[in-house]
């Protein structure tokens, strides 16, 4: 399965040292999320990051950043979201039900399904898809290595995506919720559990 990290919504003055240090764990596919941010504070923290890691990294916003700093790819925050013009390259997208994988896959290197389960990051995100919706979809061949189960995936449930056929988990609040940006500068616990989501996926 793949590990997909999904950055905190907000930044913060530690995430470019954690960035640098997850991706000298072995991260090689992280999303850039900040919604409602000016680009420039996404710019400062690419800046801060090297460039070896650029083609690791994909945008859900200021797409133009994919060009100017040679990112991996641009994120759709919506199935039937239009691609910029004239775009030519990786992208994915998240779809918000199941009805919308089918034609999504076709054009998407991959897609997010949410909300799986109750977000952890997100306390207006609840579980808006039943477990039975997703055996029946798992049946059907609707999810297989193309989709990426999003939204409440912990340590956990990953078996379970595993065995529902999901290529691969988003993880975010899972992850973030074990640093407290306000209180703390030691982030060895939030590594470490880092480690333990690359175990669980191999």
């Amino acid at each position: 399965m793949k590990l997909i990290i999904l950055t905190k919504a907000t930044f913060f003055v530690e995430e470019d040292k954690i960035l640098t240090t997850l991706f000298e764990e072995g991260m090689d596919n992280l999303h850039l999320y900040k919604p409602d941010s000016e680009p420039v504070y996404s710019e400062r923290l690419l800046t801060l990051l090297s460039e070896d890691y650029y083609r690791k990294i994909t945008v859900h916003d200021h797409f133009y950043l994919r060009e100017e700093f040679g990112l991996k790819g641009i994120h759709l925050n919506t199935a039937d979201a239009e691609l910029p013009y004239g775009y030519k390259g990786h992208f994915s997208c998240t779809c918000h039900s199941i009805a919308e994988l089918h034609d999504a896959k076709k054009k998407a290197d991959y897609v997010f399904l949410k909300t799986i389960f109750d977000s952890q990051s997100n306390p207006q995100d609840k579980q808006t898809i039943s477990e039975e919706e997703l055996r029946e979809a798992s049946r059907k061949g609707l999810i297989d290595k193309h989709v990426y189960a999003m939204g409440g995936i912990n340590l956990d449930n990953i078996r379970q995506m595993r065995d529902l056929g999901f290529g691969g988990v988003v993880i975010c609040g899972d992850l973030w919720n074990r640093f407290n940006i306000h209180q703390e500068q030691d982030y060895k616990d939030l590594i470490s559990h880092f480690q333990k989501l690359q175990k669980a996926v191999n």
